[in-house]
């Protein structure tokens, strides 16, 4: 949903500030289109993932109507609901009203434990705005909650990053993200002298979070995320398998019947019923092992072959050779 009440000075995303009439009229659009989905695409779904932007931005009974339309449309399948929020946000009216219709899972973006960073960043929020949101969501009945980190930040250091883990844990997220910082092209911080880590000091923030969330019970499940037991991200777990998906809204991708398409990146466009356009085939045998190299389970085999038959040969020495190197196990 492409709505944020400012600019990180990281973000690429497509996203602007909107009036509540603008957002109002979005909902609107994408309940239509969840409507008309919803007579395509025939088959049972156990993963909604509100995203942005900052989709709590659109309060509670917007949210709770798209959720309403979704039930409506599609047939449910003890589903994981996610909504991502922003925690510099008055969120109690939201994430109660977002909990009643549905919402079991929340998407908190952190960054950052030191507040210093946090400027930098551009963020909204302070840190006591995080316990704040927290406190909230389990009130409002949501206790699975995610919480947002980035790494390779500019003038970090092992020190600043300790803090902010320290902080992340304080607050006992059943999963944590792990992402490096990436400048962007038309950001804020392309055109700022920044002084980021190197690669060597990426490396060493990046297997210093991978070490102590493993001490605190995370299951590093992915390149990126790190879970406690049971509570891996369905809804991402899908991109990484190669599974189907659909995204609804402006900059929206989707995967459907072994094709991908998406939704332009224009809003205007969005609301006056642009239709997708289409953005070739996915989901071939390459595209499927370098999805699941991502997560610790790896390549299975026999997962493999019900999808595309034997594994040839050349994959197989070539997986022999990166064996040889220590980059990966081949068992059975």
């Amino acid at each position: 949903m492409p709505f944020c009440a400012s600019k990180c000075n990281y973000c690429d995303f497509y996203s602007f500030a909107a009036t509540d009439s603008t957002k109002d009229l979005y909902t609107k659009r994408v309940i239509e289109e969840i409507k008309k989905w919803g007579v395509r695409i025939v088959r049972p779904i156990d993963s909604v993932y509100l995203g942005g932007g900052t989709p709590s931005l659109l309060g509670g009974d917007n949210i709770a109507a798209i959720l309403h339309a979704v039930a409506d449309s599609f047939e449910l399948k003890d589903p994981e609901i996610t909504l991502e929020c922003n925690p510099a946000d008055d969120l109690e009216d939201t994430l109660y009203k977002a909990a009643r219709a549905g919402v079991n899972r929340l998407s908190l973006g952190v960054q950052s434990g030191v507040e210093s960073e946090l400027l930098t960043l551009g963020r909204r929020h302070k840190n006591s705005d995080v316990g704040k949101t927290v406190a909230a969501a389990k009130s409002a009945g949501i206790d699975n909650i995610s919480l947002d980190l980035m790494i390779g930040l500019p003038e970090s250091d092992k020190d600043k990053l300790n803090t902010s883990l320290d902080f992340v844990l304080s607050h006992d997220p059943s999963h944590i993200s792990v992402y490096m910082l990436k400048i962007e092209e038309g950001t804020p911080f392309y055109n700022m002298p920044l002084i980021t880590p190197d690669e060597e000091s990426e490396r060493e923030q990046y297997l210093l979070v991978a070490e102590r969330l493993k001490m605190h019970g995370y299951d590093h499940y992915e390149i990126s995320n790190f879970a406690k037991n049971g509570k891996r991200s369905r809804h991402n777990i899908k991109y990484w398998n190669c599974d189907e998906y659909l995204g609804i809204g402006p900059a929206a991708h989707s995967f459907i019947n072994g094709r991908r398409f998406y939704y332009p990146r224009d809003f205007e466009a969005f609301i006056n019923g642009v239709a997708v356009k289409d953005d070739g085939s996915g989901g071939e045998a390459e595209e499927y092992l370098m999805l699941r190299l991502r997560l610790s389970d790896g390549v299975r085999y026999d997962e493999y072959k019900a999808r595309f038959g034997e594994i040839p040969k050349e994959i197989i020495k070539k997986a022999e050779s990166l064996e040889k190197l220590g980059l990966i196990k081949l068992e059975n």
